[in-house]
């Protein structure tokens, strides 16, 4: 199982990225994936994930961020738009077959697999 990350960047306020998360070893549809960031001094967070048909946004990022699947590429996009200064963190995707995914709740567990996470700057 590997996850590769990527789209980070610097952006304005307000502006919008991209981030990747390309997978290999399993297949996306059939597993849950979830974007998590850790921003200085603070712990790692669930933003946004995916299993089945289930979705989680964290409530600063709902309206504003979008998690999808890309099955011909075997990738999980997340849509990051409206950015904000306190968005700025290193971005990190996740996968794990025993995690718990609804509406409100995005849990891992320490058998998830993580990709090496990249960094999104929000500044003027």
């Amino acid at each position: 199982v590997q996850l590769q990350a990527s789209g980070g960047g610097w952006v304005r306020p307000g502006g919008s990225l991209r981030l990747s998360c390309a997978a290999s070893g399993f297949t996306v549809e059939d597993q849950a994936i979830g974007w998590f960031r850790q921003a200085p001094g603070k712990s790692r967070e669930a933003i946004a994930c995916v299993k089945g048909r289930d979705t989680y946004y964290e409530e600063s990022v709902k309206g504003r961020f979008t998690i999808s699947r890309d099955n011909t590429k075997n990738t999980v996009i997340l849509e990051m738009n409206e950015l904000k200064a306190e968005d700025t963190a290193i971005y990190y995707c996740a996968t794990d077959r025993s995690s718990l995914v609804r509406p409100r709740i995005c849990l891992f567990t320490e058998d998830a697999s993580w990709g090496q996470g990249t960094l999104v700057t929000v500044s003027s």
